[in-house]
């Protein structure tokens, strides 16, 4: 039984989520390109101003930004992306065992149904994993909005000119739409794990011995509980890679013409689809789709060996 254990913790597969995140850091850039660029401008259903794309799309956003940029940028932000997953996924993970655990028991198991506590505990442990490591998330926008010319050449160099720049607050833009957005999206994102799961686990009692593979379970219910959270509150992440942008430096990224909006996200929202469209607030979908699936799926896969592995220490 020990040896099995050790198999499964080997240090190759305690990276596979560090590797797989380092491989799809190129969606990220491209989606958050597509995110920033304003193309069309209307007021009172009027075109009032017309910008031009720089990108058309997903496809044409991974050839532009190689061709004009080198195929290395777009790894822009990379390793301020690590820090905030390497940081996030422990305090995360570490946060939502320890509230399972709580609401497990069973005076509040009485005051709630259980995948009502899977909704609260992935809302809560979802919040304190972004409001802790949002710096690493701000700086990973700002890496990946540059172009040839750059502001921020390092992270302790961007991080002393964001303070020098902006102040402590610098590192907080956005943080509103975030703490709101994250509320609902780790919640459906655990509560769609953990219904979809049950159901894999149904059917695997009905025959069938993929099913009743653990790790089957975890990477199926991942990519689906991925997909729907992301989408439903995407444009909050349009808001908040809008609202990191802003400040004094706004003019200096590849994007031309980025929109600058009020103190607030609620300005930013409506301003977005009030010169946008309703199209506006979901810029980025496609390449943050092809990610979520797969991302998700080797997240829960990891939460459920270190779930286990956490079992096996106790017993």
């Amino acid at each position: 039984m020990a040896e099995s254990t050790n198999k499964k913790y080997s240090p190759t597969e305690k990276s596979l989520e560090y590797n797989y995140r380092m491989v799809v850091s190129p969606l990220d850039v491209v989606k958050i390109r597509l995110q920033l660029q304003a193309d069309t401008i209307k007021r009172e259903m009027i075109v009032a101003k017309e910008i031009q794309k720089k990108y058309n799309g997903m496809f044409h956003a991974f050839s532009l930004i190689a061709r004009e940029e080198g195929i290395l940028s777009l790894w822009k932000g990379n390793l301020s992306a690590q820090y905030l997953y390497l940081t996030y996924g422990s305090v995360q993970f570490l946060t939502y065992h320890e509230l399972v655990k709580l609401s497990s028991s069973e005076t509040m198991q009485n005051i709630l149904p259980e995948n009502a506590w899977s909704f609260v505990n992935g809302a809560a442990c979802g919040t304190v994993a972004s409001v802790t490591t949002y710096p690493f998330d701000l700086l990973r926008t700002r890496f990946a909005a540059q172009g040839n010319s750059k502001k921020y050449k390092t992270v302790g160099q961007a991080i002393k000119r964001i303070y020098t720049d902006e102040g402590l607050r610098g590192f907080y833009r956005g943080v509103s739409p975030t703490v709101l957005q994250i509320i609902p999206y780790m919640g459906i994102m655990f509560g769609v794990r953990d219904i979809t799961k049950k159901k894999i686990q149904a059917l695997g009692e009905k025959g069938g011995h993929l099913y009743n593979l653990t790790s089957f379970q975890d990477t199926i219910s991942g990519a689906i509980a991925g997909i729907i959270s992301k989408s439903g509150v995407f444009p909050m992440d349009v808001v908040r890679k809008r609202m990191q942008i802003q400040g004094p430096n706004i003019s200096n990224y590849i994007i031309l013409n980025i929109p600058t909006y009020g103190s607030t996200w609620l300005h930013c929202l409506l301003e977005i689809a009030n010169t946008e469209g309703f199209r506006g607030l979901y810029k980025g979908i496609t390449p943050a789709i092809v990610k979520a699936a797969p991302s998700s799926a080797v997240t829960f896969f990891v939460y459920g060996q270190m779930q286990k592995f956490v079992e096996t220490l106790h017993s």
